[in-house]
């Protein structure tokens, strides 16, 4: 007697080999299409024109790593750090005087947080806010934001400043070629504690308060009962590594000869100390994440914002 099979069993191992081959053609697609944007960062700047009567001036040039010196000589060590991968530059000419021009930049960086990092190291207080990308600045000669992993700088040359509307074109017109967000990273959000400097918050992406044991971390000015003091916080990959990070502080502390006091209380280790840079500081490490706040003189007052801090970084 012939085995009956059932003719389900052929239909189901079809199904599933076209299933696995349209999952292989998506990655495909969804591969060239990376690619394919990796590679085409010259047409994120506007041709032939950012602004009404402000044209492109030759073509778009790209630098690297080995060439980003020859645009920026003295500033391409700062990027680096922060994931450098390529800019992208561009003059744009006034049509009624050509020595007037707005020189524009797009760099691609390493991340969101990356080229935050960067903006933050440009960005004043005192420049207004512009909505552009997920955050930026204006003032009469510049414009600065950032969008996604990509930081824009556009500078006027030539002249002293630039109509506020021809760079908002501008910017707005290179910002409609990035890819369409307006996140910000969400290591921004611990500052939002009372107390902390708005527009103050930077990314260190390497050695954070300047010791090569804080690797990198966020930091920020913050006004404690009239104090000016700052608030740093460092995210570690896991908790082990974070106590590592504390504990190399607290021996730097206590090599420089000055006074700590360590507490260890249910998983959460802090110290009070005098840094020889910063004067009084306290520090706290709990989970993955070491907090501090330094130039202290109000103990009490540094602990609460500490605890605002971790509080914000749980909720994370």
């Amino acid at each position: 007697m012939i085995p009956m099979t059932s003719s389900k069993t052929p239909c189901r191992k079809l199904v599933q080999h076209c299933l696995s081959l349209f999952a292989i053609l998506l990655l495909l697609v969804s591969a060239a299409t990376a690619f394919a944007a990796e590679r085409s960062l010259e047409s994120v700047l506007p041709a032939p024109s950012c602004a009404e009567g402000w044209v492109m001036d030759n073509k778009v040039t790209l630098f690297d790593k080995e060439s980003l010196f020859d645009r920026i000589n003295g500033e391409s060590e700062l990027y680096f750090p922060y994931g450098f991968e390529q800019l992208a530059y561009a003059r744009y000419e006034n049509k009624q005087d050509p020595k007037l021009a707005i020189d524009a930049d797009v760099y691609k960086m390493g991340s969101l947080l990356d080229a935050f990092g960067i903006f933050a190291s440009y960005r004043r207080k005192d420049d207004a806010e512009v909505s552009v990308g997920g955050q930026g600045t204006i003032s009469s000669s510049q414009v600065f934001f950032y969008q996604d992993r990509y930081f824009v700088r556009l500078q006027v040359t030539g002249g002293l400043s630039a109509s506020p509307d021809v760079f908002l074109a501008c910017a707005k017109a290179i910002a409609k070629n990035l890819p369409q967000t307006s996140a910000r990273p969400r290591e921004l959000a611990p500052f939002q504690a009372a107390g902390v400097v708005k527009k103050s918050e930077r990314y260190v992406a390497s050695s954070l308060l300047g010791y090569d044991f804080f690797k990198k971390g966020m930091i920020a000015d913050a006004v404690l009962k009239n104090e000016q003091v700052q608030v740093f916080v460092l995210t570690e990959p896991t908790r082990e590594a974070a106590r590592a990070t504390f504990d190399l502080y607290r021996a730097y502390l206590s090599t420089a000869k000055t006074l700590v006091r360590v507490e260890d209380v249910k998983g959460r280790v802090s110290l009070e100390g005098v840094d020889p840079l910063y004067n009084k500081v306290v520090v706290e490490q709990a989970g993955r994440s070491v907090i501090g706040v330094v130039r202290v003189t109000d103990i009490s007052a540094a602990r609460q914002m500490i605890e605002q801090i971790q509080a914000r970084v749980d909720a994370e």
